[in-house]
């Protein structure tokens, strides 16, 4: 009877799981077939029902916001195309019909006044807070990664003073700062030829705000993890055979913290797109007529009394993706670390 044994990872870092014993029908001995972490928490994921649910619904959302301009064309309404006639002035500039003006030209009904299509108002507007959301978790990720990586292996003044910044960072109120800083930086930066900003300046500047707010947070979970990994065998080995820091920083280390900064990343991207909202909400994010769920809350507050739809659709919408994000940061983090499985 033959048994193939799989090596443990060079790196030391994480060995191949076993699956259980299968017969070789060649030899007819057994064989014990390996399995990667990756694979592992793809099992779980896939096995757990509320996980699975929550990536769909979040592919989905994504699905929608690639094919925006797709899904516009079809009913030939763009996100700033207003339909006049779609509007009755004797009801103070709200729709003809109930519900918003829901019909078969405007799916989701009209903007009062405005007489925007709501439909692709709002699927625009999850363009805009997906786009947002990622952008900043990625920048933010990176960031803390190099920032926890540098502080948690060399130690010593390093560690003192990349640890003081992250403390100084975290204690931020970041919304109010985000707030006070976010008209500033973009009246500073008027680049068209009626005096504003430019609405893709205006997001990259919206998504370095946030970037800055949120990066210390990885960097405290990286820091922690370098500091019980670097102590480790694999490690001393790099070093006895000469290894410089660059191969034992992101050769030999990084591959062991690609859990936690995925988790990480996970649970961040849903803090981020309610972050954005809240400021488009206030004023300070996407200015009208750009779509985007916040402003349309925002304008939604003003209508509720009349017809609450306004605020129900888009109000219903950005909780399912808050909702379905988060749910999927959860099983993510229970599937690669089954230990921290709650209950």
């Amino acid at each position: 009877m033959t048994t193939q044994h799989q090596p443990a990872d060079a790196g030391g870092g994480t060995a191949l799981l076993a699956e259980p014993p299968t017969q070789d029908p060649r030899t007819g001995g057994t064989v014990v077939a390996g399995r990667s972490p990756a694979r592992m928490a793809w099992k779980r994921i896939r096995r757990d029902k509320v996980t699975t649910a929550a990536l769909v619904a979040t592919l989905l959302f994504i699905a929608i916001a690639l094919l925006a301009p797709v899904l516009t064309a079809l009913t030939s309404w763009g996100p700033i195309t207003p339909d006049n006639k779609a509007i009755n002035p004797d009801t103070g500039n709200f729709p003809y019909g109930s519900l918003g003006g829901i019909s078969a030209q405007h799916l989701l009904g009209v903007e009062p006044g405005t007489g925007y299509d709501l439909f692709a108002r709002i699927v625009y507007g999850l363009r805009t807070s997906l786009y947002v959301g990622f952008a900043s978790a990625v920048l933010s990720t990176v960031v803390g990664v190099v920032a926890g990586l540098a502080a948690g292996y060399f130690g010593g003044w390093v560690d003192s003073l990349l640890s003081r910044v992250m403390d100084v960072m975290l204690a931020f109120p970041q919304l109010l700062f985000i707030i006070a800083l976010t008209p500033v930086i973009q009246n500073a930066l008027q680049t068209d030829s009626h005096g504003g900003t430019d609405e893709n300046l205006r997001l990259l500047v919206l998504v370095l705000n946030i970037a800055v707010f949120a990066w210390a947070y990885t960097a405290r979970l990286v820091r922690g993890q370098v500091l019980s990994l670097r102590e480790r065998e694999f490690v001393d080995a790099a070093r006895l055979m000469s290894a410089g820091r660059r191969h034992i920083l992101f050769r030999q280390l990084l591959p062991n913290l690609w859990a936690p900064i995925l988790i990480s990343f996970a649970l961040a991207v849903p803090q981020n797109i309610t972050t954005e909202a809240a400021l488009s909400y206030l004023g300070v994010g996407v200015i009208p007529p750009n779509p985007d769920w916040g402003s349309l809350l925002s304008d939604a507050s003003q209508f509720f009394l009349q017809d609450p739809m306004y605020l129900f659709v888009p109000g219903v919408l950005l909780f399912l993706l808050v909702l379905a994000l988060n749910l999927l940061g959860d099983g993510v983090r229970d599937a690669l670390d089954p230990r921290a499985r709650r209950g």
